[in-house]
């Protein structure tokens, strides 16, 4: 099995847990189990979801080991076309007709976007002052977007959610690259990264639980094209990544994103999902709750 293979099949079992993490955190939402972030921790289901994203953010980490980021990125929006079904099925109805061709055209957006992304497994790192960059620059653009407290700016936060997801998958890669060189795990680089990823990846958890107030669809479709265009512009800048092919591979990975991008918009026009007994009066479990976003305030 080669380095592409093995990354996307990490990436496909990613995006499954993913899917579900995601698919939980909205039930919770639109269920009114919590109004404070407090109470929200407190929540066994909630963890439950947590355990599954970091069960997803392992398999992503390994992936990045395996592929570059023009490659593994883009993948990650397999976790729409696996929320959909997921989402269908735990809210009791059958999957619509426009949400089988997005899928369709999400996967085959998606397949045209590998053949040019798919390069040579992963051998340059961020340095430190790199990692910094990124984070610095990651963190003020999520503030400007997290800044306004309208409780409609659901887009907003995932759009935050899906470049803090980016800036926490760079910087996984160069973690991951460095232990599989069997470098110094403990050096002052390599543990200020691990620590920022941590930030990063919880921030981007909190920052989509908030964006799920108004449903699954749209927020998780944001996620996951801000998620892949972010790290691309990492990539190709700090990390030398190409896409293959010259001009050809530029349009065939142009035609792929059009591709992939119409699928995801028709995937956004899921059916809402009932709330749940008893939660028809009641407001979605952040929607009236100023959930603390630690990569707006504390971390970023």
């Amino acid at each position: 099995m080669n380095d592409t293979t093995l990354a996307v099949g990490l990436c496909l079992a990613s995006a499954v847990a993913y899917a579900a993490g995601a698919v939980a955190q909205e039930r919770l939402a639109r269920a009114a189990v919590a109004r404070t972030a407090g109470a929200l921790m407190g929540s066994g289901a909630w963890w439950w979801s947590a355990g599954l994203n970091a069960a997803a953010a392992l398999l992503h980490a390994a992936a990045l080991r395996y592929g570059p980021l023009t490659l593994v990125q883009p993948l990650g929006a397999l976790t729409l076309v696996a929320a959909v079904p997921l989402g269908a099925r735990r809210s009791g109805r059958r999957v619509v007709a426009t949400e089988w061709r997005g899928t369709l055209a999400t996967v085959a957006g998606l397949g045209l976007l590998l053949l040019p992304a798919s390069g040579p497994a992963p051998d340059d790192t961020l340095t430190l002052i790199e990692a910094l960059a990124v984070s610095g620059a990651t963190m003020a653009v999520i503030m400007m977007l997290t800044a306004d407290k309208d409780p409609r700016s659901g887009l907003r936060h995932a759009t935050a959610s899906g470049l803090a997801s980016a800036a926490a998958s760079a910087l996984t890669q160069t973690v991951a690259v460095a232990a599989g060189r069997g470098g110094a795990l403990l050096s002052v680089r390599v543990v200020s990264v691990a620590l920022l990823v941590m930030v990063f990846a919880v921030g981007g958890m909190l920052l989509s639980q908030r964006a799920y107030r108004g449903g699954l669809g749209a927020p998780l479709a944001v996620v996951n094209l801000a998620n892949p265009l972010a790290a691309a512009v990492i990539g190709m800048v700090l990390l030398g990544e190409r896409l293959q092919g010259g001009l050809a591979g530029v349009l065939l990975a142009a035609t792929g994103a059009l591709l992939a991008a119409r699928g995801v918009v028709l995937l956004t026009r899921t059916p809402s999902a009932p709330a749940g007994p008893g939660a028809g009066a009641v407001t979605s479990a952040v929607a009236g709750a100023e959930l603390p976003v630690p990569v707006g305030r504390v971390a970023v």
